[in-house]
């Protein structure tokens, strides 16, 4: 590659705006060290600067390393870069109508994080206060504030509450009931009576029975089978179902079998071993990087035709309970979804479907995907807030053992 040219005239202030524009993708909680701004800088100089589009591909491609911050630099970028003095000298091309496209681009929900990250912090309650009502102030105010994050929608946080409300995930306490099992232990009297090591005892005291064993079936608490729906609409709150199945994986006091996680958009991904890393920001973009299709459209009964054929057997043989996390905006054939969620409401001992579309008050099942799906689920309940979640651990950690009579 050919050595960087240097940046002069107006283009001579550009080095030091990519670095103001770096520390404000870092306050909106994009990962972005001294290597990608010394890339993104580079890269400008190579490639010149004649249109914005293309200097807003330059600094996307150079600057980010995770799918997730995309939302976020979005917005900082079309609020950094609107100054309309500054986009009159550096960018000739620029029209109102791109602004305005930058700007709506994107959901509040990345708007509020890149708004954050621009403005200042909020004031203190001053000097004059004195110290015992600022202590009773802060007081009401968290819990003004921890009220108001419970109830949040995921989509409309900012960078500094999701950072927040995935620290309030890990402490959720998870007991599913205990299910019966095939396999039987040693109990006392009263259980069923031990054939076999009654007569092995028998035989090792010359064929004198002195006492009967006996051993009752083993209970152990049912797995948990995530399918979450990764697609540009469900992208915010698949990522914190996966902090929450993380959280069930390491938080000590779950009472919960194995945690087994699948993310589908346009095709079928296991996720399992990504959310074994103990660190959860690890394991998210260890997810992030198996699967390939984050934000991209729907397949859902493609993506449960793959699972019923590919891992149904494995992960579901131990009662499982299956979470599927998904709007239900089938993009395909809505047979095909209702035959393959028939199979899978069969194949697990129950099936709670989370539609983030229930938050809202005039939610109808008016979409074929969602009319094919209600039939074969157990429960539906939202999942777009704290709350949610936490209404769902109760739920699942109250529910009473049930026998379904199978087809």
């Amino acid at each position: 590659m050919a050595a960087p040219r240097p940046l002069s005239g107006t283009e001579g202030r550009l080095p030091a705006n990519i670095v103001h524009f770096a520390r404000a993708l870092r306050r909106a909680g994009v990962r972005v060290g001294p290597a990608q701004v010394i890339s993104a800088i580079e890269a400008v100089a190579v490639a010149g600067f004649a249109r914005k589009s293309d200097f807003y591909h330059i600094l996307r491609a150079t600057m980010l390393c995770r799918a997730e911050d995309f939302e976020a630099f979005d917005q900082v970028f079309a609020l950094f870069w609107r100054d309309p003095e500054f986009i009159e000298k550096m960018i000739h091309l620029m029209s109102p109508l791109l602004r305005k496209e930058a700007e709506a681009r994107r959901p509040e929900a990345a708007a509020r994080r890149a708004r954050d990250a621009m403005g200042g912090a909020p004031p203190d309650p001053g000097p004059e206060t004195p110290v015992r009502e600022q202590i009773e102030l802060d007081a009401r105010q968290s819990a003004t504030s921890a009220e108001r994050l419970r109830a949040m929608d995921f989509e409309q946080m900012t960078a500094a509450e999701l950072a927040e409300a995935a620290r309030a995930l890990r402490d959720l306490r998870l007991g599913v009931p205990a299910v019966l099992t095939r396999r039987a232990r040693p109990a006392p009297q009263g259980a069923r009576a031990d054939v076999r090591a009654t007569l092995r005892r028998a035989l090792r005291r010359g064929g004198e029975i002195d006492r009967i064993p006996r051993r009752a079936p083993e209970r152990r608490p049912p797995d948990l089978v995530a399918i979450c729906d990764i697609s540009g609409s469900m992208t915010a709150y698949s990522r914190m179902l996966m902090r929450f199945l993380h959280a069930l994986s390491w938080s000590p006091g779950q009472e919960v079998g194995r945690v087994h996680a699948f993310t589908f958009g346009t095709r079928l991904t296991n996720v399992t071993r990504a959310l074994r890393r103990r660190d959860p920001d690890a394991a998210l973009a260890a997810a992030g990087q198996a699967a390939r299709d984050w934000e991209g459209g729907t397949r859902i009964g493609a993506a449960l035709h793959a699972f019923n054929r590919d891992w149904s057997r494995r992960v579901l043989g131990r009662g499982a309970v299956v979470l599927l996390v998904t709007d239900g905006l089938e993009r395909e054939s809505p047979e095909l979804l209702a035959a393959e969620a028939e199979r899978l409401h069969l194949s697990c001992r129950d099936l709670v479907w989370l539609n983030p579309l229930l938050r809202w008050d005039g939610f109808a099942p008016r979409a074929g995907g969602i009319r094919a799906l209600l039939p074969h689920v157990d429960t539906l309940r939202p999942c777009h807030s704290l709350q949610s979640l936490a209404d769902l651990v109760a739920a699942l950690s109250g529910a009473e053992p049930r026998t379904r009579r199978r087809a």
